[in-house]
């Protein structure tokens, strides 16, 4: 018995090998002859495709492909025909973009005018909310001064930082200065005092949700892999969750204000409650509290 599998287990692995690759080989054949009229770029492999190729710093490595197969990064539409299908017939299929595994979580990118469809009615609608209360012309003229009162503030922390001989931490002043600017925006509130260290769990859960939002994830190109949860990234649907419930309870406190107070803010959330007064069909406190947190992501 041990000699018949001393000498059947390597024919076997070798038949088994050959196989593997002769399918290989066959798969690499027919899609070469599929491939004949796309631009240039590597050859996939199965299963994986060219994932392999992407690395942990996806942005060099495809300036590295772009070196070998061409700087070209985008397909031109030359004929009226193929204009015709792009822009009216698979205007869907372009218009959109993938949906990362991770705002999927409790639908939150059905919430949401940065993952809705854009032929959905719902996304037709934050839109022209948007473009009323936050983007207009006479919105963004009326908050100049608070960016340019947040930009002298990081003057200000960078000198006073050079007088007592500290060192600055560019980066952190930086998004330190931009989560204010948004916060004033919003809120009219400032969440990240660089003098008493404060908004310091703020900004982390902020800036953690935004790493893990631009690294590539092996969920996001294999959806069955969702059943499995690889590297536990659901876990970092708390930090969601907790963003959330501040802004529900700024919310909450801007309601209980306008009670109390007769003057009113000119801020985004202002104007956005006002809009949910007027139509609660049309927005709702749940949609306020994902615009507020998309807009800092």
């Amino acid at each position: 018995m041990d000699y018949y599998y001393y000498y059947t287990t390597p024919l076997a692995l070798l038949l088994a090998w050959t196989l593997v690759q002769g399918f290989t080989l066959l798969l690499a054949l027919t899609t070469n002859r599929s491939r004949r009229k796309l631009p240039p770029g590597p050859s996939p492999l199965p299963v994986i495709g060219n994932l392999h190729l992407l690395g942990n710093q996806p942005h060099r490595s495809l300036a590295k492909l772009a070196n070998f197969h061409g700087p070209t990064t985008a397909v031109v539409i030359s004929s009226s025909y193929m204009a015709k299908q792009v822009l009216q017939k698979q205007v869907s299929a372009f218009s959109s973009r993938s949906i990362p595994d991770l705002v999927q979580i409790d639908n939150f990118h059905l919430l949401s005018v940065a993952w809705l469809p854009t032929s959905w009615p719902q996304w037709r609608n934050l839109r022209k909310i948007l473009n009323s209360h936050i983007f207009s012309v006479n919105n963004l003229d009326a908050s100049q001064h608070l960016r340019l009162k947040k930009i002298q503030e990081l003057l200000v922390y960078c000198q006073r930082c050079s007088q007592m001989g500290e060192a600055v931490d560019i980066g952190a002043a930086i998004f330190r200065t931009m989560l204010n600017l948004l916060s004033n925006t919003l809120f009219s509130k400032v969440l990240a005092d660089p003098y008493e260290n404060s908004g310091k769990e703020f900004m982390e859960m902020a800036k953690g949700i935004m790493l893990e939002l631009g690294k590539p994830k092996l969920v996001d190109y294999f959806p069955v892999l969702k059943v499995i949860d690889p590297l536990g990234l659901r876990r970092y649907n708390s930090r969601i969750r907790k963003l959330l419930k501040l802004f529900h309870e700024l919310i909450n406190e801007r309601l209980e204000l306008r009670k109390s107070q007769n003057d009113q803010k000119t801020d985004v959330l202002e104007a956005l409650i006002t809009a949910s007064e007027h139509d609660p069909q049309e927005i709702d406190r749940k949609q306020i509290a994902t615009i507020c947190l998309v807009s800092y992501l």
